[in-house]
């Protein structure tokens, strides 16, 4: 008995330790406004060029209750860091080994009712404890959709934040409202579009949303940086029933070659 509330205590301490800013750990968050845009397609395809370019790169999926990069990844994981953050399992057994080398899968859990947690802000405590280990380059976390508690507790992390959208209507307005959320507390958001045919396209309308943000007096100094875009391409649909990244089976594709920059230009955004 006192075991158990002694290994409680020691989780109640952790928790309010301030995020590990001397890892050498960079953590980027990838989010969206709205569902349905391709975020977690993206994610896990970025991973997998990241660890091309030579990264040691884990993914948290914290896309909570709606996970599915174990789905992308071809994975049935054993433990997830619910797990972890319930003391069920150790910080080790959490992380998964993918078929891809140098890319490291932290599941989430799909339908998670939150059982003993109940407080949203334990859950970006993970986070700090894989900072701790200094073991990867670069951490990915995907979030939800939204901009949720679960989604903010993410967003307060870290400054490097990449935000996934279309050019969609609906998808606009909900990254806007991202970005105005955003805009309270960082200096910038990146931003890449998906299922858009052309780079200028994605360009004109960054430089129209920075123009919208100016125009409502949102902060002078928040920057919308612009990624690039990926163009739709039914193989992507094709290859990602068969769980299997787009990046690695079609190289050649235009919509490879195109999340290729974006990931060139994330790693100058990053260092």
């Amino acid at each position: 008995m006192f075991d158990k509330i002694s290994q409680q205590a020691n989780k109640l301490v952790s928790i309010t330790k301030k995020h590990n800013r001397n890892s050498k750990t960079k953590v980027v968050v990838i989010t969206s406004g709205k569902g349905g845009v391709g975020k977690s397609t993206l994610t896990s395809n970025i991973a997998y060029l990241l660890s091309r370019q030579g990264k040691n790169v884990a993914v948290l999926d914290a896309d909570i209750g709606l996970a599915n990069q174990q789905v992308l990844f071809d994975i049935k994981p054993q433990k997830t860091f619910f797990d972890y953050l319930e003391g069920i399992c150790e910080l080790e057994e959490i992380f998964l080994e993918t078929g891809y080398n140098g890319v490291t899968l932290i599941a989430g859990k799909s339908g998670y009712q939150y059982g003993k947690i109940n407080n949203s802000m334990i859950f970006s405590r993970v986070v700090d404890d894989i900072l701790d280990l200094n073991r990867y380059d670069i951490l990915l976390i995907d979030t939800g959709a939204g901009i949720n508690e679960h989604v903010q507790e993410f967003l307060n992390l870290t400054d490097d934040i990449l935000a996934i959208t279309t050019t969609d209507p609906s998808a606009l307005t909900d990254v806007y409202a991202l970005l105005k959320m955003i805009s309270l507390k960082k200096e910038k958001l990146m931003l890449c579009f998906n299922y858009t045919s052309k780079y200028e396209i994605g360009e004109t309308i960054t430089k129209s949303i920075t123009n919208l943000a100016l125009k409502n007096k949102l902060n002078r100094k928040f920057m919308v940086q612009y990624m690039g875009n990926v163009s739709e391409m039914k193989s992507i649909a094709i290859t990602g029933r068969l769980r299997k990244l787009f990046t690695k089976e079609l190289k050649q594709e235009i919509a490879s070659q195109e999340l290729r920059m974006v990931v060139d230009n994330l790693i100058k955004q990053i260092g």
